[in-house]
């Protein structure tokens, strides 16, 4: 189902959350459900993995991962502020110790001038903070963009838990 470099970097990321005794949960938007999917596909996930929310809509980043209204219209979904937002609240609702967050323009339709297709912002709330970075992919097509970010993810999730706490 996942490619050999996606479930190498579940593994990863498993291996190391094991090891340090951490728990991870995802909130995705544009990936919807795919980083915890690739988590999950992985035998043994659940001494790990607390779960996923997918929050595609505004009103489920609102209602699922307690992302303020007026932070999504003072930003817009596909921002920093949102993003790290999303990763706190996850992170909170399910009580991890690890929650990494995806939202973007995974296209055809819907980039904007300001928020290309391919745009695309995670974070991952932990013990130490939140950590952001945001990726411009261009246009390889959606399922290039949702693959790239979930491999995206994973590597800010391995990054995270690598992280002196």
């Amino acid at each position: 189902m996942f490619d050999a470099e996606i479930r190498a970097a579940a593994v990863d990321v498993l291996t190391i959350g094991g090891e340090r005794g951490l728990t991870v949960a995802t909130v995705e938007s544009c990936t919807g459900g795919l980083v915890s999917g690739a988590l999950t596909a992985i035998a043994g996930s659940s001494s790990v993995v607390l779960g996923g929310l997918v929050t595609y809509s505004n009103e489920a980043k609102t209602a699922l991962a307690g992302v303020p209204k007026a932070l999504l219209d003072a930003h817009g979904a596909v921002s920093e502020p949102v993003a790290r937002a999303m990763a706190e609240g996850g992170r909170q609702k399910l009580g991890a110790d690890l929650a990494v967050s995806i939202t973007g323009v995974a296209g055809p339709g819907g980039g904007s001038e300001a928020k290309p297709v391919g745009l695309v912002h995670f974070a991952c709330a932990g013990p130490s903070g939140t950590l952001h970075r945001e990726k411009r992919f261009g246009d390889p097509g959606r399922d290039e963009i949702r693959r790239l970010s979930v491999l995206e993810a994973l590597d800010l999730l391995r990054h995270a838990a690598l992280a002196p706490v």
